[in-house]
């Protein structure tokens, strides 16, 4: 394989991989409609402020997801809103597996 190939396939994993959390999935649905900070997230995600202070520090090296300091607190913000469409797609397979077993199970 060809570096160049290799390395953009090696970023595509990234990216992939910092979404491969239920958390981090649940912090880019939630983001997906409105900026939030990270007090809220903490709550809506039930874990505590230093688990997912990480899984947005994942989502920002990623380049998922942006922060913003204001004053005292920290916004973070969906910076790549195309990901909904990856997201559309996995729904889409999860539909299609459980069509298709369905169909074996008659």
């Amino acid at each position: 394989m060809k570096a160049k190939s290799k390395a953009r396939f090696e970023a595509r994993a990234k990216i992939i991989k910092a979404m491969a959390h239920p958390a981090r999935l649940m912090i880019v649905d939630e983001l997906s409609r409105r900026e939030r900070c990270v007090r809220d997230l903490t709550e809506m995600v039930g874990s505590d402020v230093s688990t997912v202070s990480k899984h947005l520090s994942v989502l920002r090296n990623a380049g998922v997801v942006r922060d913003e300091k204001r004053g005292s607190k920290v916004y973070y913000i969906l910076r790549t809103p195309c990901i909904l469409n990856f997201m559309s797609c996995v729904e889409t397979v999860i539909k299609s597996k459980a069509e298709e077993q369905l169909d074996l199970a008659k």
